[in-house]
């Protein structure tokens, strides 16, 4: 056996975490000693989770004229995109969303804004009610993404009820300059840390196919370690027209499942989703996240582009022999 494999054996046996050198070394292997990795992949999430998986929903809650400028965005107001643009939806529209999420089998429901983040004010308070509406109906679980957080924020959305926070760093410290030159990756982790130390379960990942190496993966993975995130995100870009990043070529298969892998033996214990992009970049390896260290998915649309039905996300996850969660898994 490859002594690179053997090592992962080794140290996942116990359940272990692999230290970075193994991670790095990872990197190298080819598509033909993949399979094995997915194997040690798979072990550790069943360590974990057993064989739950979860479903999680989205809405795009404010949409357009984003002031960053990071070059994979539709909704920043440095691209000319088609994307559409609307204020923050009134509260039956976004309570509408939970009840239809919790319908399709998600076990957590995240509201999403566009912008650097909510500072107090109308907004954060017509976002702390619907939170407060969710969690008194107790169909699922509510998460936000409302960008960087300040203490007042972060204690309103608390005590409206809210479960998850969302932040994610998108990329590694290293490569973070190449995508974003408008706000500075600490401000990013701050956040994280902020929302962590606030008592919230932390949901924090990335975005690969940006043009980042597969150790600058390793490093972002190595990142949300040292933060102890509950849950990681990976998304694969899907380049829109009008941003700079719009001829970018998608990843192959292979290698979102090899990223995938990695994050998984790096974070042995977080909620790893997969989430936009894998339906053009995995195509119909869609299945093999779960083989390969995924815990669970996003289901329906995503923010500015159409998603699977959640009847098929379903059908998928039985026909593997999976279960799906109530609720968030564990």
């Amino acid at each position: 056996m490859n002594t690179i494999l053997q090592s992962l054996l080794d140290t996942c046996a116990d359940g272990n975490q692999i230290t970075e050198e193994l991670a790095l070394a990872c990197c190298s292997l080819q598509s033909d000693q993949l399979p094995s990795l997915f194997a040690v992949a798979t072990q550790v999430r069943e360590r974990a989770f057993k064989h739950n998986v979860s479903l999680c929903s989205i809405i795009n809650a404010k949409s357009g004229l984003c002031p960053e400028d990071c070059s994979f965005c539709a909704q920043s107001a440095h691209h000319e995109t088609s994307v559409a643009q609307y204020p923050l939806l009134d509260e039956q529209t976004i309570l509408d969303g939970a009840r239809a999420a919790a319908a399709s089998g998600s076990g957590c429901y995240g509201i999403v804004t566009s912008g650097s983040g909510i500072r107090g004010g109308e907004e954060l308070d017509r976002i702390c009610r619907v939170i407060r509406q969710i969690r008194a109906e107790g169909l699922i679980a509510p998460g936000a993404s409302l960008g960087t957080l300040d203490q007042f924020s972060v204690q309103a959305l608390k005590e409206a009820g809210l479960v998850t926070y969302h932040h994610n760093l998108e990329t590694s410290r290293s490569f973070f300059p190449n995508i974003c030159s408008t706000h500075d990756y600490e401000d990013d982790v701050a956040t994280v840390r902020m929302a962590k130390q606030a008592g919230l379960r932390v949901c924090s990942g990335g975005l690969f196919g940006l043009g980042e190496s597969m150790a600058q993966r390793v490093e972002l993975a190595l990142t949300l370690r040292e933060l102890d995130v509950d849950s990681v995100p990976i998304n694969f870009l899907d380049p829109v027209e009008g941003t700079p990043l719009s001829g970018s070529k998608n990843l192959t298969p292979l290698e979102c499942l090899h990223s995938i892998a990695l994050f998984r033996l790096i974070l042995p214990q977080a909620h790893i989703t997969v989430c936009g992009g894998r339906e053009k970049n995995l195509r119909d390896l869609q299945s093999w996240v779960f083989m390969a260290g995924a815990s669970g998915i996003m289901t329906g649309n995503y923010l500015t582009k159409q998603g699977r039905q959640p009847g098929d996300d379903r059908q998928m996850i039985a026909d593997l022999g999976l279960k799906l969660a109530e609720g968030l898994v564990r």
